[in-house]
C-alpha cells in the first residue's frame, strides 16, 4: 500500500493577512502546496489527504480536484471545534483550531496506511519527499516513527533571525528531544542562536531543523488521544494553548513508546509567513524551474 500525504492546511494565516495555502507562487499561479504534491507523486506516494476547515472545502476542491485527477487519490480531512470524539463534552469557546498535533488526530479513520505530515505553505524539496517515502515503505513501525532533519543553513532567512525547533539526536539518529531556539541566525560564518538575555551560543555544525515534516504508521492516533484529552483539559481556560506534534513526539520518545529517526536531508527548505516572503519564495521557484528541477508548468 502506498503512503499518504497529509498537509495540514487548516491555519487562520493570520500574519500573512490572506489564504496562503492557496495563494499562487509559480509561473502559473501553483501554490507552494502545488509543488508538495508533485514531489510526492514522483517519490511513489498514493493519496492526498488535506487537512482543512470545513468551510475551505469548496475552495480547494475546485483548485486541486480538476488539476490532480487521474494523478492521484485526494480526500479532505475536517478539523473542527467538537471534541466529543476524544471524550470531552463540555463546549470550550475558542478563536482558533487545537494546534497541529489535533490536527493529525483529526484523521483517524480516514488514513489507514503509513503517512507524512507536512505543513501547506512550506517549499521541503524532493529529496525530502524521496527519503521519508523510503522511511514509510522499509522502515515504519509503529513504534518507530521520523522526521525530516534540515541542514539549519538551509531554512535561515535573508532578512533576520528565525525560530527553529533544532532537534538533539543520539548515537543511533534518534530524536532526544527539541528545542525551541527563537532568534537563530548566521554570524561571522557560524549559524548562532540568541536567548533572552542576548548571549549569542554557535549550534553544532551538524545541528538540523525540523521544519513538521513527520512519519508515522495510524498507531499515532490512538497513541496520542489520551496526550491531547490531558492537553485539553489543562489548557481549557487558556484560548490560545495549542496541542503541537512535537508534544507528542516528545511524550511518546520520553515514555519510550516509540523512537522518532531523524532523516538528514540536504534539500532548501523556503516557506511564506509575512507577506513580504512571497517575492523571495516566487524567485525561489524560478530559479529551480531555470535550472530543470521542475518544469514551468507543473500539471
Amino acid at each position: 500500500m502506498k503512503p499518504t500525504l497529509l498537509i495540514l492546511a487548516a491555519g487562520m494565516a493570520s500574519r500573512y493577512g490572506s489564504m496562503k495555502q492557496v495563494d499562487g507562487f509559480g509561473p502559473n499561479n501553483e501554490t507552494i502546496i502545488d509543488y508538495s504534491i508533485y514531489d510526492a507523486i514522483r517519490a511513489g506516494f498514493g493519496k492526498v489527504s488535506f487537512i482543512i476547515r470545513e468551510e475551505f472545502l469548496d475552495s480547494f476542491k475546485s483548485i486541486f480536484e480538476p488539476k490532480l485527477k487521474g494523478k492521484v487519490d485526494i480526500d479532505f480531512v475536517f478539523q473542527s471545534y467538537d471534541l466529543s470524539k476524544y471524550g470531552i463534552t463540555k463546549t470550550i469557546e475558542r478563536q482558533k483550531p487545537w494546534g497541529t498535533g489535533h490536527a493529525v488526530l483529526e484523521a483517524a479513520g480516514q488514513i489507514n496506511e503509513p503517512f507524512c505530515v507536512i505543513n501547506a505553505d512550506d517549499f521541503y524539496g524532493y529529496d525530502a519527499f524521496q527519503k521519508m517515502a523510503d522511511f514509510l515503505n522499509n522502515e515504519v513501525r509503529d513504534d518507530n516513527y521520523s522526521l525530516m532533519g534540515y541542514e539549519v543553513d538551509k531554512t535561515l532567512s535573508d532578512y533576520g533571525s528565525v525560530s527553529r525547533g533544532i532537534c538533539r539526536v543520539n548515537e543511533e539518529g534518534n530524536l532526544q528531544e527539541i528545542n525551541e531556539r527563537t532568534k537563530v541566525y548566521a554570524k561571522d560564518g557560524q549559524i548562532v542562536y540568541e536567548d533572552e538575555n542576548g548571549t549569542t551560543t554557535p549550534l553544532h555544525e551538524d545541528a538540523r531543523a525540523s521544519m513538521n515534516f513527520w512519519g508515522f504508521t495510524p498507531a499515532i492516533f490512538q497513541q496520542a488521544k489520551p496526550m491531547f484529552t490531558r492537553f485539553v483539559e489543562a489548557n481549557e481556560n487558556n484560548p490560545k494553548a495549542e496541542f503541537f506534534i512535537p508534544l507528542m513526539a516528545e511524550e511518546l520518545v520520553k515514555t519510550r513508546q516509540a523512537n522518532f529517526k531523524v532523516i538528514p536531508t540536504s534539500s532548501k527548505w523556503f516557506g511564506v509567513t509575512y507577506k513580504e516572503d512571497k517575492p523571495i519564495v516566487q524567485k525561489s521557484l524560478a530559479d529551480l524551474i531555470e535550472n530543470g528541477t521542475y518544469p514551468s508548468k507543473l500539471w
